[in-house]
């Protein structure tokens, strides 16, 4: 449920914003000076907040230039000023919207939702998309260190996981032996040096445990391993 702050004096005007914000499914907190809202959004968090420029103290410019100053919350500006030059002052400071008084109580409710709308696709964009790497039917989440193959996890050991990833990331790479353990390890390889070959071995075993097949990692003779996009 979206939070809007209300920030109002003329308390005929504030309740028809409050009902109609609350019969539309929206929860309200309710502020009437322009000291009273920065406390209100200093303590809270919101999803729009509905300002009114005419406010005793505390003008709703001030309030404005203060909150645009801290958060990017939508801004919904309510005037009884109706010019270009009013309009473009409050652009300029950071109004997302703007309504002249009077208004509508459709024209307020769909300006409401818009911006609630623009600013919950804002938030979907900005937010980390997790990686995620895939090869046939094996996914890999690096932010979790998780495998699956299908739907089944793989329960790998770190060095493990490390080798599985490192091949999945580069598909089409043949790794020697010295790639994997300099990578992985992060020592100089020795040729009579096992682990990378017994590694391998068990990361195969594993695939195969949780429903997949044997044939994902393909032994290069002489050379090392790589991925086989082919199926056996």
């Amino acid at each position: 449920m979206a939070r809007i702050l209300i920030i109002e004096d003329n308390m005929e005007i504030h309740q028809m914003e409050k009902d109609l914000l609350t019969k539309s499914g929206y929860e309200t907190v309710s502020a009437f000076s322009g000291t009273e809202a920065l406390m209100r959004f200093e303590r809270d968090s919101f999803d729009l907040i509905v300002l009114d420029l005419m406010l005793p103290g505390l003008s709703g410019d001030e309030v404005l230039k203060k909150i645009r100053s801290e958060k990017n919350t939508a801004i919904l500006c309510v005037t009884a000023v109706d010019s270009v030059e009013s309009k473009v002052k409050l652009m300029k400071l950071g109004a997302d919207d703007y309504l002249v008084k009077p208004f509508h109580y459709d024209e307020f409710l769909v300006r409401v939702e818009a911006l609630l709308r623009r600013a919950s696709a804002s938030a979907e964009a900005s937010e980390p998309k997790q990686e995620l790497l895939s090869f046939r039917d094996i996914t890999i989440e690096p932010e979790n260190h998780l495998v699956k193959v299908g739907e089944n996890e793989v329960e790998l050991t770190p060095k493990e996981y490390e080798i599985l990833e490192l091949m999945v990331r580069y598909p089409k790479k043949v790794f020697t032996k010295e790639n994997i353990f300099e990578t992985v390890w992060g020592q100089n390889y020795l040729p009579e040096d096992n682990s990378v070959n017994v590694h391998v071995s068990n990361i195969r075993k594993k695939l195969v445990l949780a429903g997949g097949s044997d044939d994902y990692i393909k032994t290069v003779w002489g050379i090392g391993f790589k991925l086989s996009e082919e199926t056996t």
